[in-house]
């Protein structure tokens, strides 16, 4: 039996369980009707069914899993090689590239998740390089700053691989975008002028083999604060998802090639709660060291981010009050680094008539 610090031990609530649920009915969506070429397909009726497999999936789970969905497995598997180079160097090594307040973009292995400890090492890497975005959380100061990428020497191709993966995860998320808004009753591009100066990062995750998988998780409990999240993971699995029937956390099995689609805060707030953004977090366990890359979809930091007029009725009125998501995505990233004395900034302290309006 190992021992471990205790900054990464869970609430005896937040503790996983051993032996997971698998998850079943999951949808797996498949994206071989979009063209290559127009994202479109000529045929409506094959156009219709999967937008609306997509609604049915942000509704009723908040996230799903997509197969054809045109990033070449070769940009994956380079960008996996990479990671696992860069991550099996010694750590003074991998600390020469370390993100610090000033800079969020590097190596870093103290991350907090509701302020405990999670059991990972990460290096973060903007897609625009430079990334614009607000100086502090405060809400009233306007300066601005730029964030730009630390490249490791080591492995050579990590910084061609890692564009190389960012181009075509901005080409996914963009169709998942317009199927979302689409199956939202909108139109295609109704969301993508949100994204054209985006702040969106993408994460390389390292969980190593933990002595104690029962205390401790590679990520917390935790919902996404941007749009929408495109995951690929390895074959270890560890992701667990809060089931929204009935609460129960449910571990997501690998599929081979797949990517994982989870719905984000924002388009909560965009949908006005017709769609809900999904708890999820990370076991580990004392065998096996697992890798995954999320890449985060986020608009321009300028954003003001509130329920789209075409969905709001008297019947269906606003439930979340505007705000600034650089702002938003600014305070969320100083939680990172520090042990806060109050929660994390959540969407539902801009309810209106909610908990904390």
């Amino acid at each position: 039996m190992g021992e471990i610090d205790p900054a990464f031990i869970q609430e005896i609530e937040h503790r996983p369980k051993l032996s997971p649920t698998e998850a079943e009915g999951i949808p797996l969506i498949d994206l071989s009707a979009l063209n290559a070429h127009n994202y479109f397909p000529s045929n409506p009726s094959s156009l219709e069914s999967l937008v609306a497999e997509i609604g049915d999936a942000c509704k009723n789970w908040g996230f799903f899993q997509v197969i054809n969905h045109g990033v070449p497995p070769e940009t994956r598997r380079k960008l996996e090689s990479a990671s696992r180079k860069f991550f099996a160097q010694p750590t003074e090594e991998k600390r020469k590239v370390r993100r610090d307040e000033v800079n969020p973009q590097g190596y870093y292995d103290t991350e907090l998740t509701k302020n405990v400890r999670d059991w990972k090492e990460v290096f973060d890497l903007t897609v625009k390089n430079p990334t614009v975005v607000p100086a502090s959380p405060e809400p009233g100061d306007e300066e601005v700053k730029e964030l730009v990428n630390r490249w490791p020497e080591y492995p050579p191709e990590f910084r061609e691989a890692s564009e190389e993966y960012a181009k075509e995860m901005e080409k996914l998320a963009h169709k998942l975008l317009e199927l979302i808004s689409l199956s939202l009753g909108l139109s295609a591009d109704r969301l993508s002028g949100f994204f054209n100066d985006h702040t969106s990062f993408i994460r390389l995750n390292h969980y190593p083999p933990c002595p104690l998988p029962d205390l401790a998780l590679g990520v917390g409990r935790h919902k996404d604060g941007g749009a929408l999240t495109v995951l690929a993971q390895d074959d270890v699995g560890g992701l667990e998802v809060k089931r929204k029937s009935d609460g129960e956390w449910i571990r997501v099995k690998p599929t081979p090639h797949a990517f994982i689609i989870n719905v984000g805060d924002i388009i909560q707030v965009w949908s006005n709660d017709k769609y809900e953004s999904v708890e999820h977090r990370v076991v580990v366990n004392s065998e096996k060291e697992r890798f995954s890359i999320p890449f985060f979809f986020n608009p321009d930091h300028y954003v003001m981010v509130e329920p789209l007029k075409e969905l709001i009725t008297d019947q269906n009125p606003a439930k979340y009050r505007a705000y600034n998501w650089g702002k938003f995505f600014a305070t969320r990233k100083r939680s990172n680094f520090k042990k806060l004395n109050v929660e994390n900034l959540q969407i539902y302290h801009f309810r209106i008539n909610g908990e904390s309006s």
